[in-house]
């Protein structure tokens, strides 16, 4: 084992043995006091799962909205959507006094911290969305990442009398790697919450519409290594461009 590779391990076992973070103590009330904590007891930690003991999972709370359904495609049987995706975990043992160090919020750079590396398993393409740079930290330790992401998913679609039928499609959103023991996913909104959210800001191609949408809480995918927590949700959409023109003719 190389010198480097031995400060970085005594460096984790360390941070196992104190607490994966502390209270913080600005020394003045301004940005540069509160980044210059950051930097020195929380940003070199970001290789690490922000608990204190290898055997704690952490939850991470989730949380969407369905801004379009953009399209269904029959051919590739495949539901293009934009949905927003809020995420949400604590950094355990990390505090500071909002009035020490002048807030009770920040926004710092993604790259500093332990990302979650949560995923969309029906995903047919690579997320090529938007990647948002910054994640809001408060002084609790809450994490909250809040980005777009524009999905293209596998699902399999009632084509009896296509395109005139109800179209339900799942997306399930659970980590590439973590088992549960590491990561568990917990259920932020309720679907009517989702839904009323949906339909105040859902935008279509003007031809599909989202009618509903459902969520599984207690998903998994077992295997024979370990098993995967997961959030899974139904979203339906039907063409009621499709059936305005039915409904005339008829």
């Amino acid at each position: 084992m190389t010198e480097i590779n031995s400060v970085e391990l005594i460096f984790i076992c360390f941070m196992l043995l104190h607490g994966f973070a502390a209270a913080l103590n600005c020394t003045r009330p301004t940005p540069e006091s509160l980044f210059g904590e950051l930097e020195k007891d929380l940003f070199p930690k970001k290789l690490l799962r922000p608990v204190n003991s290898f055997s704690s999972p952490l939850n991470i709370t989730i949380s969407i909205t369905v801004v379009g359904i953009i399209g269904v495609e029959e051919k590739s049987q495949t539901l293009t959507t934009l949905i927003w995706q809020v995420l949400e975990w604590n950094i355990e043992g990390l505090s500071w006094d909002d009035k020490e160090c002048g807030t009770s919020r920040v926004s710092v750079p993604r790259e500093k911290l332990w990302i979650p590396d949560i995923h969309i398993t029906e995903f047919m393409t690579e997320d090529k969305s938007h990647k948002t740079p910054y994640v809001y930290i408060n002084n609790t330790g809450h994490v909250f990442d809040d980005k777009p992401i524009a999905v293209i998913s596998s699902c399999i679609l009632n084509i009896y009398s296509f395109p005139f039928d109800i179209q339900n499609c799942s997306l399930t959103f659970g980590s590439y790697l973590h088992f549960n023991t590491d990561i568990r996913m917990v259920q932020g909104s309720s679907s009517e919450e989702i839904l009323e959210e949906s339909l105040k800001v859902s935008k279509t191609n003007g031809e599909w519409a989202l009618i509903g949408v459902h969520v599984n809480p207690d998903a998994q995918l077992v295997l024979n290594e370990g098993s995967y927590s997961e959030i899974k949700y139904y979203v339906s959409t039907f063409n009621y461009l499709h059936f305005s023109w039915s409904l005339i003719f008829d």
